[in-house]
This record gives structure tokens, sequence and C-alpha cells, in this order.
């Protein structure tokens, strides 16, 4: 028989939100038990963010260097090592793994545990690790589990070799043609990485447009930009099977999306085939519900197995809490981070911290970045608003036109009768942190025309905003 552990916190997964929830809990005197399925530091650290944008800085090199005579400077061919852009990669990611392992393990009443925790009661988590059992108790329980790549139901996937966003990050040799099934943000990531890095790329989409989530025109730009850097992209295409011939090559065979109007997107795509050597299945996650117990704990989950909470994060079973991509919505590293302070903030210090008109930050490690945060265009005249648009093309801006990154364009949306800005999208060089700067504006309610007349410093990104916000553009 085994006998219970009795915590008085337990957090599953070691993921963005999970590492530092458990460091204040057990910090702020709570003996707290946090239980890890694979390794610390989740997506982000090990299949995400880290590693993905490790990759594509050498990407980025490999594209400068290609370029370079643009700028009066002669340098041959690039050759990309893909092995040893693996390694770089997998480097910087042990040592960012293992410094937060070393945190956790040497903070007072955080005991880090490795195995697969699984609910057998309301508020009882078993942890397994090969042969061995552990059965622990807390009356407070936090789920960090995270999700992983999806895979669709196509004729024929499971019958050959096809990547995901983590396996393709694996390779060490760069794919002849890589053909990336989906054009959300992964995928357009990921495309424009393999071109830089020599393969030839196809994306197929369904939808009408990539990033179907954005505005139609900074979307478009996008695909713009993609196309530009030699990616074919096929729209309003459905994948109706993937096979093998007898070379090894893998045959994608397309048909038109039947609910999808491609109209006005590129030319007209009709039933096709594409050949290529390797295949990214980039078409969306799953949360890691499936093996958690949550029947047994009570819980409560969606159509797609998603956690559900309400605004303080707080599942259908009173003393459970659920933070990050397990509980849906955006999936960044920063909202899942984000999570761990409403939940610290309500559970450790007594406060009523909240998700409800969180304002959503996040960037798209293209290039030039896409920046986006705040409601779109669409979505700001769906609720009402009367909307005016402030926009300014890069090649209007002076640093970007003295580095030769003049590619994409600002759009800020804004209330019309407040001058409160509602959202925006920076397409350009540095999107990202241009971004932040119109972000901090929202948040503390600068309008724009107090960001028309600041003296920013020349020449920088930031000085665009005098010219984004005159009146006569």
């Amino acid at each position: 028989m085994t006998i219970p552990e009795h915590y008085d916190a337990i957090v599953i997964g070691a993921g963005q939100a999970g590492v530092p929830l458990s460091r204040e809990l057990a910090l702020a005197g709570r003996r707290t038990a946090l239980v890890e399925r694979e390794h610390v530091g989740g997506t982000c650290y090990n299949e995400g963010c880290t590693p993905s944008k490790t990759m594509a800085a050498s990407a980025r090199i490999a594209h400068l260097v290609r370029t370079a005579g643009l700028y009066g400077v002669m340098s041959p061919d690039p050759k990309v090592d893909l092995a040893a852009v693996t390694r770089r990669k997998d480097e910087l990611v042990a040592d960012w793994r293992a410094g937060a392992e070393r945190r956790l393990v040497s903070t007072p009443n955080l005991h880090l545990m490795f195995g697969e925790a699984r609910f057998s009661a309301e508020h009882t988590v078993e942890v397994r690790t090969g042969s061995d059992m552990r059965q622990l108790t807390a009356p407070q329980i936090f789920i960090n589990t995270g999700a992983r790549p999806a895979v669709p139901s196509i004729p024929g996937l499971d019958e050959v070799q096809h990547l995901n966003s983590t396996t393709i990050m694996q390779i060490d040799e760069v794919p002849e043609h890589l053909i990336v099934l989906g054009a959300g943000y992964v995928a357009v990531e990921f495309a424009q990485m393999f071109r830089r890095f020599g393969s030839e790329v196809t994306i197929i989409q369904r939808g009408p447009t990539v990033l179907s989530r954005e505005d139609v025109d900074v979307a478009e730009a996008v695909a713009e930009i993609l196309r530009e850097d030699g990616i074919d992209i096929r729209l309003g295409m459905t994948t109706l099977e993937i096979g093998e011939d007898a070379t090894g090559s893998l045959i994608v065979r397309l048909g038109p999306a039947d609910d999808t109007d491609a109209e006005g997107s590129g030319p007209s795509q009709t039933g096709t085939t594409v050949r290529g050597s390797h295949v990214l299945v980039a078409t969306g996650r799953r949360p890691n519900t499936d093996r958690l117990g949550v029947s047994a704990a009570g819980l409560t989950v969606d159509q797609q197995g998603y956690l559900t909470v309400n605004d303080r994060l707080e599942t259908s079973v009173e003393g459970i809490w659920a933070l990050g991509d397990v509980k849906g919505g955006p999936a960044f590293t920063h909202i899942s981070y984000d999570d761990h302070r409403v939940v610290a903030t309500n559970v450790l210090r007594g406060g009523n911290a909240s998700i409800r008109d969180r304002v959503v930050p996040y960037t798209i490690f293209i290039d030039p970045q896409l920046g986006r945060v705040g409601l779109t265009e669409h979505e700001a005249w769906a609720r009402g608003h009367e909307v005016r648009v402030a926009r300014l093309a890069m090649q209007q801006v002076a640093r970007a036109i003295e580095t030769g990154e003049t590619r994409g364009f600002m759009k800020v949306v804004v209330d019309a009768g407040t001058d409160q800005i509602l959202g925006a999208a920076v397409l350009g060089v540095e999107g990202g942190e241009i971004m932040a700067l119109l972000e901090v504006a929202m948040l503390g309610g600068v309008t724009t025309a107090v960001l028309h007349d600041v003296t920013f410093a020349h020449p920088t990104l930031a000085e665009a905003m005098n010219n984004l916000f005159a009146v006569d553009a």
C-alpha cells in the first residue's frame, strides 16, 4: 500500500507558469511539490521560443551573408551546416534548462520530482516514474501541463515520416524541399527559416490568407514578404493525401478547400500534387490533458480537451487552478507567465487579479518581425468603435532606410473619439520592440497626439511615431 505524501501545494508541470509559481509558493513557506514529466522549462525552453529563435538567428546570419552585396560588402554564398546550427541550439537549451533546475532544487520547501502525474481523486495525484509510484495530496493544486503538436487526420500521413515543430529542430541536414502544412505563426517562422538555410519551401494553407487571425492587409503583406524570399504559397488548398514514391520522395496531393474562397489571394489553384523531401505539420496544438485523469478529479474540459477556467484561472473544482496552454487561449510564454502572476497575487497575497480584458501582445519572429497587440481593425469595428487607422510604410522610416530594412509597415488602430490606441500591428525591422512601445502607450492611456509630439532620438525606429501620427499623414 502506498502511503500518501502530504503537501501544502502541488504544481503539475514545470513550464513558464509552474516554475515561478512553485518557487513563490515555497518561498512563502508552503511545502510544495513540483512534478515534471520530461524536463524543466516547458515548451518555451525546450521545444518553442528558445530553440526556434536561436535557430532563426542562424538563418538570419545566412540571409545577411547572402545579401551582403547589397551593402557593398562582397561575401561568398554561405554554406549552412545545420548540424552545427542544431548543436548551438542544443547547448543553449541545455544551459537554460540546467540553470532553471538548479534554482528549483536550491529553493527551500520545494521538492522537484520527475514522473507522470495523474489524478486519482479530487486532491490526490499519483506520480509514476517507471515502475515506482508515489501518491501526493494537497489542498491546492496548480496544473501547467501545456500542449503538444496536433496530428491532423490526413490519409497517408501516419505511413510516412513527417516533422512537427519539435522534431524539425532535431534534423541535421537541410531539407531539399520542405512542404509546410499550415500557415499560422509556427508555420511561417519555420518556412522562412528553412528557406534561408537553403531549402525549397512550399506552404499549403486551407484558408484564403496566411496568419488567418490578422487583418487581411497585414496577412497579405506577410505573404508577399515570404514570396519575395522565394517561398511558394498555395492558398485555399486542402491536403487530400500524402504518400511516398519509389525514390522516397513525399507526394502531397492537393485539392481546392470546399469551404474557402481564395479569390483575390493569388493565382487560381486547382487540384495538383507537390513533391518534397520533408513535410512539416504545423496545423495546431492539443492540450496535455488526456493522461491527466481529469475525470477522477472532477475537472471539466471543453471539446478540444482544454481545461475550463474562470477569469481567476480557477477550474471547476475548488482548490485547483489551470495555467498556461493547458487552459486554452493565447498560447504564448508571456501569457503563461502572466497567469502565474494572477494566481500568485490571489493565492499568496489575497488579491483579486483577473485575466479579464488582459492586453495580449505577441511577436511573430519572421524577418521582418510582426509585432501585434490589442485589437485588429476588424475586431475594433466589430466591437462598435469609431475607428481611425494610422499607417506608415517602413519605406518612410529613416532608420529602416539607412539599414536597408524597408519591408513592411506600421498600422495602429485608434478610437477616433478618444484618440486612445486600441491595437497595433508593426510589420517591420524590430517590429516587436516598436509594438512594445505602443503597448505601454495603450496601458498608460497615452494618446496618439502625445506620441506625435514626443521628442524621440534621431535616427531611431521610435522616431517614426512623429510621422505615424501626423494629422496630415
